[in-house]
């Protein structure tokens, strides 16, 4: 029997109204959307979904019949973002991967609440305005939020998902991956918009127009730093060693590929995190060992020292370290990594929370932290010129903040020392990698990322991929000639501004809600009649 297209078509509105009536239905399908910008990430890489991968959400939540429907469509859709984003942690974390996430997206019940105050109903003109802007702004006060060191830090924003995209990194040195993430929302919301009333839809062509006219004016105008000279950069890529010799082998492999560098006339040589598991001060046989490659080579080596050792303050304990080792030896020159890995390095409170380590790979002990950030000066040799480094320590190059200091303090190049050997087959080593693109554009200097284990690349002071990365099946060594730079990007000199603009605009629209919430009471208890005794 054929069913009219009129019948067919008010049968499916009905099973979509009752899927949105339900509260299983309605939760599934907030995770679902929630989950979606996961996507534009590496490894899927899908970084042109970005521009309508919250649309789904947005259009859910606005949909929802109260308030608290809509906070905990913002929650849910939070949730999965996390858990999407984070999925590779499951093996550490195990079942805790779920209560973290879940506690995370609480973030976005907020962000819920002002989707639908501002995107409810038949939006007027006035309000699709509103919400252009206070959209973007709440869900860059999540980022900002989420990325306190203590909550896991700056990982999955949604502008590093556009790491390599030329006009995207240009707007990152003009405000950071804030104000990406922000131009992304803003898109986001004026797609959403489209399928609302006339009049949103106007506002929303509008702002999509001045979104387009904006990048188009930071990739036109925005300074770009400018290029002066070259560095010839190697990084050491050993791969992975199990068993309890693993760190004795991994080590020797390290300095078999090292040797293997001679005569390439390299400024320096990095290796990755925990390349060394002992104390180069305690062990004057391995720290010899690494000087006469330094020798051999020509060129200072940076190694990641992953062991117990005693800091400038006389604090003893394990660090996980950056030591720049030359030819006579440890130069004295020593980075201490200062934004630990929560429950990878450390356990949070541990008092109540160490029974997480009997379901995974939790910390059996804590790392102690880093007190200040440090520049190291490499002596010039193929170049023939000194070379200032500054040097981050696994997923601390997820931070803005660090490679800003670093390039105000110096830096002719960032370097990251990382290993993702514990999430090997996911896609955080890919993702890792990335961030790398956005620290070099924000601050117009190169950045060379090396792993044990893959993914190691480079990147130019504007962001753009240098040579071939090697994938995490590589075991070897690659030599990059990384441009340096002088001058500062925008970002560089005016730091987190769209953080800072965001939270204005929310403070005054807060206080204007509030203004007008009390002259409305006002006005009701002056319209009630009086009762004459």
């Amino acid at each position: 029997m054929r069913i009219p297209a009129g019948r067919g078509e008010r049968r499916g509105q009905e099973r979509r109204e009752r899927v949105l009536r339900s509260a299983w239905g309605r939760g599934c399908l907030a995770l679902l959307s929630g989950a979606l910008p996961a996507l534009t990430f590496p490894e899927p890489d899908l970084w042109w979904l970005a521009a309508v991968c919250l649309v789904p959400w947005l259009l859910l939540v606005r949909s929802a019949g109260t308030g608290r429907r809509a906070a905990l469509d913002g929650w849910l859709g939070g949730t999965g973002y996390m858990l999407a984003v984070h999925h590779w942690l499951t093996p550490s974390l195990h079942v805790f991967i779920v209560v973290l996430a879940a506690l995370l997206g609480l973030l976005w019940a907020p962000w819920g609440l002002l989707v639908r105050r501002t995107m409810g109903g038949r939006p007027s003109a006035p309000a699709a305005a509103r919400a252009v802007v206070l959209v973007p702004c709440g869900w860059l006060m999540i980022e900002l939020v989420r990325s306190w060191q203590a909550l896991g830090g700056p990982w999955g924003l949604l502008g590093a998902s556009q790491w390599q995209v030329g006009p995207a990194l240009r707007v990152a040195s003009v405000g950071g991956v804030w104000l990406v993430s922000l131009v992304l929302v803003v898109v986001n919301t004026a797609v959403a918009l489209l399928f609302l009333a006339p009049a949103a839809r106007t506002v929303a062509g509008v702002s999509l127009v001045v979104c387009g006219l904006a990048v188009g004016a930071a990739v036109r105008w925005a300074p770009r730093p400018a290029e002066s000279g070259v560095a010839r950069i190697a990084v050491v890529q050993p791969g992975m060693f199990d068993g309890p010799l693993g760190p004795e082998r991994r080590l020797a492999a390290g300095e078999r590929l090292t040797g293997a560098l001679a005569g390439r006339g390299v400024d320096l040589v990095v290796w990755g995190e925990s390349s060394a598991g002992v104390d180069l001060a305690r062990r004057p046989d391995v720290a010899g060992r690494i000087a006469a490659l330094s020798r051999r080579v020509g060129a200072d080596i940076l190694v990641g020292v992953d062991a117990r050792q005693t800091d400038r303050a006389g604090r003893t304990g394990i660090f996980k370290s950056a030591v720049l080792v030359g030819p006579d030896g440890p130069t004295g020159d020593r980075y201490d990594k200062m934004r630990l890995v929560p429950f990878g390095e450390y356990v949070p409170a541990r008092s109540v929370l160490g029974w997480v380590t009997s379901l995974g790979r939790a910390a059996g002990e804590d790392r102690l932290r880093g007190t200040r950030q440090t520049t190291m000066t490499v002596p010039g040799a193929g170049s023939g010129r000194a070379l200032r480094i500054g040097p981050m320590i696994c997923f601390e190059s997820a931070f803005p903040d660090m490679s800003r200091r670093l390039a105000r303090d110096g830096a002719r190049v960032l370097v990251a020392q990382s290993s993702t050997s514990s999430f090997q087959h996911s896609w955080a080593p890919w993702q890792h990698a990335s961030l790398g693109a956005l620290r070099a554009a924000e601050t117009g200097r190169p950045m060379v990322h090396s792993t044990l284990t893959g993914v190691s690349t480079a990147y130019g002071p504007s962001g753009a991929r240098i040579g071939t990365p090697s994938g995490t099946e590589v075991r070897g060594s690659a030599v990059f000639d990384v441009p340096l730079a002088t001058g500062r990007t925008l970002y560089a000199r005016l730091g987190d501004w769209p953080l800072q603009g965001a939270a204005a605009v929310l403070v005054l629209f807060c206080g204007y809600e509030a203004v007008r919430s009390r002259a409305g009471r006002g006005r009701t208890a002056s319209d009630r009649p009086v009762r004459d005794r």
